[in-house]
């Protein structure tokens, strides 16, 4: 997927749409994780959402659900930002 992407379109399953900022694009075990954020909510929560593909080949976002994949996930995420507040 497109490293570029500064924001994306999500609908939920009511069909509600919100817009995301990403925070950071992350390759982990040949795996592709976006950490996204509610742009209109200033307390939310960053989200990881991994890359997957569907039965006909399409690309679509998930949200990490797997306790492990997900610490997996924040603790790279924490690496990568503790690290560059360094610099």
């Amino acid at each position: 997927m497109n490293n570029d992407i500064e924001t994306i379109v999500l609908q939920d399953e009511n069909g509600v749409e919100t817009e995301f900022e990403v925070i950071t694009k992350l390759d982990i075990e040949d795996e592709e994780y976006f950490i996204v954020t509610p742009i209109d909510d200033e307390e939310g929560d960053a989200i990881a959402l991994k890359i997957v593909t569907d039965s006909e080949g399409n690309e679509m976002l998930a949200t990490v659900e797997d306790e492990e994949e997900f610490a997996m996930v924040a603790e790279a995420y924490s690496t990568i930002f503790s690290d560059s507040e360094l610099n």
